[in-house]
Parts: C-alpha cells; structure tokens; sequence
C-alpha cells in the first residue's frame, strides 16, 4: 500500500459492548463522559474503539486521515470479528498515534473511513490502492458490490466532514470498467473523530401533550436566509433558526418541523435534502461553527432556544433510501459507492429478482430494506441519539410506508402489526409520548410511497400520526372544484372533525390526524388560489424544477387578486378552525409565493426562501394568523382529547358537535351524501372545559359562488353570539378579525359572503 501503513491487530483484544439493543456506551475520559454509540467509532482515554457491521464483508480496515482532503490515509488498521454477530471492530491505542503521524483527537480532529473486500472483491495481500487486484465483478449474483478503492463513510459518524457539493470529480465514487480503479480518499467524505460530550435536554424538554401541537413545517436555511433580522453570517444557520423561536412563540406555534438535517450527499440540486448520507450527523452547510464539533453543538443550542419558548422541534427523516442513488441507466455494475452500498449492499438495500438492481418505491433510485435487522436498528439508534443527544422532540418520517415493508425481491407487502420493523420499535423502544404529555416523542408518517400498495393512509400501527392527505384533498375540492368534482358534505365533515373513519379503529385519537392544505411539496397556499397548474419551467430563480404533482385540485380564481387573497385566509380559517393536529408551511403565513412551482426542491434560491413582511398584505395575513391560533390555544373544543359522540354529555341542551345548514337547524343523516357548497358547524366548548368564557364556537364555510343568510343556533342562557372572524373583503383592512373583548354581536341572522369563512365564538356574558 505504498507509503501507506496497515497494521496487525489480529491478536490484540477489543473492548466491544455486548448488549445489542443498548443505544449509548460512554466512555470515561479527562474531559469528562464523552459519547459513544454501539456502533462507529468511541474515544476513550486510552484509544478509539472502531466498530462497524457488514454480513457481506470477508474483510474491513479502518484508515485514518490526518486532514479530510488528502490523497492518501495515514495508516489503515485491520478490523476483526467480535462477539457480536457481523461486527468489525478494533481498537486503536492513543498512544500509538504519534507513530504515524496522526494527532491526538483530543487536540486535533482526525478523519477516518473505512475499506471493505467481500465475495466479488476478495482480498489479496498484493493488493494496492488504484489497482484491480482480486476484483471478479462489480456486482456479484448475491448482490454483493464490494471495492476496497472506495473510502466509506461510517453509517453511524456524529460528523461528516464535507457534502459532495465541494468534490471536483463525483464520478470517482463509481463502481464498473473505468472507474472501479480509482481511490475515492482523497475527495471522500469522512467521518470527523473529535472528542464530544455527552448532553441531556431532559430539564428543558416541552412535555406538551401532541393534542395541543400546531406545527410549523420549514427549512433551516430558508427560515432565515432572506431575513434582515437576522446578522448576515448567521442567515440561514442553525444559530439563525434559533433566533426565530420569539417569532414562532408570537405566532402561535408549539412545533417547529425542519424539512431534513441529517448530513446529505450535496446541496446541490437537493435544497430540501433528501439524500441522506449519515443518519446521526447534522448537515454540516447549515452551521455558522465549521470548527471540530461544531454543527453538533449548534444544532443543540438551537434545540435549546427553541425549548426556552415552550416549542418541541421535530425534524423530517429520510430512512426510506439513501443518497446513494441507483445504477446507471443502462449498465447496472456501475453505481456509486460512499457508504452503506460498500459496506453491506445486499443487506441495507431491498434488492430487486436481479440483485444487480435496486427496488425503487421513493423515485430516489433505491429503498433501505426494512425488514433487515441491521436497518432496523441503524434507524431506531438514530432516532435515539437524535431524541437522546440533539434534543429532538419528534419526527416526520418521508415516505414511511417503506419502513413497514416486509417483502424483499420486486416485491411490496405493508405489515402494520410486525413487532420487528422500525415503525413498531420506534413507538416502543423510544417510547410515543403520553395521551397527556411528558417524555417520549411524536411521530408522524408521510404514510405513502411510489408505486403499487405504499398508499396506506389509516393504517400505521398505534401511537402513530400521519399526514391525512383525506384532509388536504376535499378541503382542496371544496373551494376550488366547486361543479367539477363531487365533495359529499359526509366526506368534509369526516374531514374536519379529527377523520375517525381512518384512525378510531386503531385506538388513535384525533390529533394523530396531520391536518394540511399544503406541505413542502407542492403549491404554496397562496398559489394553490393562484394558478390552474403547475409552472416549474420559469426561468432562474424560481426554476426550472421537472416533476412535481399534476392533479393540485387548484384554481386561478379567473386571476381575481382579491378572491385569491380571500380564498388564502378562508383556507386558513377552515385548517386551524378543524380537530386534529394542524400543520402550517413556513412563510404561507405572509401569503408566500413560488410563481407557481409546485416541486421547487432544487432551488438553493430566493425562491425558497421566507420573504419576511415588508408588504401589507403579508402582515394582515399573518395577524390574522396569529388571532387564530390564540383562538385555538384557548377553546379547548377545538382539541379534543377523544372523537366527538354527537352526545350532550353536559345536558346543556348542545351536543358536543353540531353540524348546520343555512336555515339553523341540525343537518339530516342524508344531507351528508348531497355535494352543497356551505357547511356550518358548531362545537360545545362546555363540554370540554369549565373554565372559558367561550360556550360554543360556530364555523361557518361557504365555498359557494354566491352569499348565505345563516340562520344562527340557538344560545344557551346569559350568552350572545360575537364576531371573531370574517376572511371576506370587507374586513380585510381590518385584518379580518376582531380582538378578543371586542367581538361585534350577532343577533340571530348573519350573511356569509361567496367564497368565504366566518368564526363565531358563543362568549358568557351578553355583549
């Protein structure tokens, strides 16, 4: 190996940790109880203990780096296999360092990766870095892709040194006939090995039950990139993000989801990131401190600001594929090997009959197989150390319904009730916070892939939430497809009481409903009023971007910007005014805009970044945002703890929930099959709280062309009807809202514009 040293440690013993399923060895040192994992690398005051897991491999070195970008690594120690099954590991004396030139990790950060030889590359001691010696195929009948001229990067790295966004020649990651010979170290991502603390956000944690959440979906760099507010070297940071934790406190939001942050292949065409690299390492291009552990301490000091404001962070994870990618089209032994692909491909990815291919149910070009222990335990190990070490409260999972896939070899099966796959042990083993909140996390399933059978809304296992995209659709409908498609009033309704249809059967409640109109992916909420289709081929900044949904259910209002605006606040008013857990985008708030392109994940730009109200239009949106999220904060109607019976359980003369034509009176069983443009509602509040000035609160919804005389309920003694909301344009200059104490009364008639939303609180004393 040249200049290269490889030492014998085959006799050497290893101090290896045998509990499987324990996340977290720590190893005392001089600076204190520094953090290890089961897995990867662990400092110690005596030496690094190197452990990593392949089935596939006949033969692992770990080599370490004085620098991340040199060309060759400083020596490579041969790896061994312990007591646990399929685990490489070595421990490598500290003092022994100094001999190859490598210092101290405690004063300078070393850089390590791994290399790796199995049936389709078996070892030869002739063997040298560059060359093909002992090569037999690129890809065997097993499926195996080893290559030992390809550094990989440790699965379960805390940080990585660089994306592939600074790499001149990301071809030379390529396996097949012209490139399998070239050594990837010197551009390779690498571990970092630098000493880090173990941290505990026990005593800073919101315990705030999942019930009471309203989320706030948004990208880190985006949240502040484009802000002014902010000082220039930390826009678009992690440090950046934490300082907008006043801001969302003032809004009204309780949670704050960040699109993802484990540490990606490159930025570069992927500004929402989901290409993963490493599952337990925060991006490093999204932290002001580049130094030795520095987006580790970042991230938990933005964590920390954000539970200062009472406000959980969840974050988007992406374990359903990697950034690794497929094969090239056409020629399948070529494909690029970083990590997990090197290190064991026929156990971390779902293979397809020919294991020279990938299945592919993510449009990524490959999926993580599920069903292989080994995955499932880098999962839940990373969910841990995120919850455990970051300080995360929860978690999105993108395109979760491959997680609890169960079939290998073309196949696809989704098996809720396997105690085995990550979906179970995360619930379990992490553990789902309480129905009344305190320790645990939440969960949330994206609960759909691509392809035949991944559509499994409703069908996650207990103590799940998912994204109800039987929500977003008939909302969508309601008001933009008014006499093109058929929304039944039963369907709505199903939609805006918590959707028990979907999760009561399973013991959910109606928080584990995510209710949304728009998400990351697709239209922004003004340009769902804005545009009939997508426009993702407009020039820079804005695209061009390909793909992207076609069926968006929106309309341009025949590019009436006055109903586009009012549509904007009716929708709001209808998604924070619903049962179940809501979750609002970054920057819809302030009528953000996207020009209509509807799959912007390419675009590091402008474009995706929060434009911060300078117009009056964007803060009018906002306050009225804002009044209704302390509307909801207050009526705890609006967040029941169990689905509405249509009981009076108070015998006050109301049922818990009530639904309305426009004559007052209580909607018929069979009105729920008609397709009508008005749905009215009206929820007891007394029936969930005794300590509210709000008795009841009456929605109104008229996604109808022309106006609605609403025939009001009757109220209970002592109690009139006041005017909270109202998104028509009359009152837009107003904000559309009237403060709480001020509200108007209302006596027994009120009109509902066309295309308009109406709140009205039921207060205790007479106005």
């Amino acid at each position: 190996m040249g200049a290269t040293h490889a030492i014998d440690l085959s006799t050497r013993s290893v101090n290896v940790d045998a509990h499987v399923l324990t996340f977290y060895d720590f190893g005392m040192t001089t600076t204190g109880m520094l953090l290890c994992l089961s897995l990867g690398a662990c400092l110690t005051s005596n030496d690094v203990q190197f452990r990593l897991r392949s089935e596939g491999a006949t033969r692992v070195e770990v080599c370490l780096f004085q620098q991340p970008r040199e060309t060759k690594e400083q020596v490579c120690f041969p790896m061994q296999l312990g007591r646990r099954a399929f685990v490489w590991e070595v421990a490598v004396p500290l003092s022994n360092l100094q001999n190859f030139g490598l210092s101290q990790p405690q004063d300078a950060p070393l850089y390590y990766g791994y290399r790796a030889w199995g049936p389709n590359w078996p070892y030869q001691p002739e063997w040298q870095r560059g060359t093909e010696i002992g090569f037999i195929a690129d890809v065997d009948g097993q499926g195996n892709r080893f290559n030992p001229n390809k550094l990989l990067l440790d699965p379960y790295a805390f940080e990585v040194s660089h994306g592939l966004e600074s790499v001149q020649y990301v071809s030379d990651f390529d396996s097949g006939a012209g490139q399998r010979h070239i050594d990837s170290a010197a551009q390779a991502p690498k571990a970092v090995l630098t000493p880090i603390e173990s941290y505990s956000f026990a005593s800073t944690k919101p315990m705030r039950p999942f019930k009471d959440d309203v989320i706030y979906e948004v990208h880190v760099k985006g949240l502040t990139a484009n802000d002014p507010s902010i000082p220039f070297s930390y826009r678009g940071t992690y440090k950046g993000a934490g300082m907008k934790a006043d801001y969302l406190r003032d809004l009204g939001v309780t949670a704050v989801e960040f699109l993802p942050v484990h540490q990606m292949t490159s930025t570069y065409n992927n500004y929402w990131g989901y290409m993963p690299m490493a599952y337990f390492a925060p991006q490093r291009s999204y932290s002001f401190d580049q130094s030795p552990g520095g987006p580790i301490r970042e991230f938990r000091e933005m964590v920390s600001e954000f539970h200062k404001r009472g406000i959980k962070v969840y974050t988007d994870v992406v374990y359903n594929h990697t950034g690794e990618g497929g094969t090239w089209s056409g020629d399948p032994s070529r494909a690029q090997l970083l990590s997990f692909r090197g290190i064991d491909n026929a156990n971390y990815y779902n293979l397809s009959r020919d294991p020279a291919y990938y299945m592919d149910h993510t449009g990524c070009g490959n999926d993580l197989a599920g069903d292989e222990e080994l995955v499932r335990d880098l999962i839940v190990d990373s969910l841990a150390h995120w919850k455990n070490q970051l300080g995360v409260d929860g978690f999105r999972f993108d395109l979760a319904s491959v997680l609890g896939n169960t079939a290998r070899g073309g196949s696809f099966y989704f098996d809720a009730h396997d105690s085995r796959n990550a979906l179970n042990r995360a619930r379990y083993e992490l553990p789902v916070r309480s129905e009344t909140g305190g320790e645990g996390v939440d969960l949330i399933a994206e609960p759909w892939a691509i392809g035949y059978g991944t559509y499994q809304l409703g069908r996650f296992p207990a103590g799940w939430a998912e994204w109800n995209g039987s929500f977003r659709d008939p909302v969508r409908s309601f008001y933009n497809k008014r006499g093109v498609e058929s929304i039944s009033l039963g369907k709505l309704a199903e939609a805006l009481s918590g959707s028990a249809n979907l999760f009561e059967t399973s013991g959910r409640k109606p928080w584990h409903s995510i209710n949304f109109i728009t998400a990351h992916d697709g239209f922004t909420l003004r340009d769902l009023f804005s545009y009939n289709g997508k426009n993702n081929y407009q020039p820079y900044p804005f695209g061009p971007s390909d793909g992207g949904s076609d069926n968006n259910r929106s309309w341009d209002q025949n590019n009436d910007s006055n109903l586009q605006r009012q549509l904007t606040r009716t929708a709001f008013v209808t998604l924070l005014g619903a049962v179940g857990t809501p979750m609002i985008v970054g920057g819809d708030e302030f009528y953000r805009t996207l020009n209509g392109n509807n799959n912007a994940y390419n675009l590091d730009t402008i474009a995706n970044y929060l434009p911060w109200p300078q117009l009056d239009e964007q803060t009018r949106l906002r306050d009225l945002v804002r009044h209704l999220l302390q509307l909801r904060s207050s009526i705890a109607g609006l967040r029941p703890q169990e689905f509405f019976r249509g009981q009076d359980g108070n015998r006050n003369g109301v049922k818990d929930l009530t639904w309305y034509g426009p004559s007052g009176t209580e909607l018929p069983q069979s009105a729920f099959d008609e397709a009508s443009g008005f749905i009215a509602y009206r929820i007891d509040n007394t029936e969930f709280s005794q300590n509210s000035d709000v008795r009841s609160i009456v929605i109104l919804l008229n996604a109808d062309f022309q106006g609605v005389h609403m025939q009001l309920p009757v109220t209970t003694g002592g109690s009139a009807w006041g005017l909270s909301v109202d998104t028509a344009q009359w009152w837009e200059s107003q904000s559309n809202f009237a403060q709480r104490g001020s509200e108007t009364k209302i006596e027994r008639e009120y009109f509902v514009h066309p295309r308009s939303a109406v709140v009205l609180l039921e207060l205790a004393d007479k106005l």
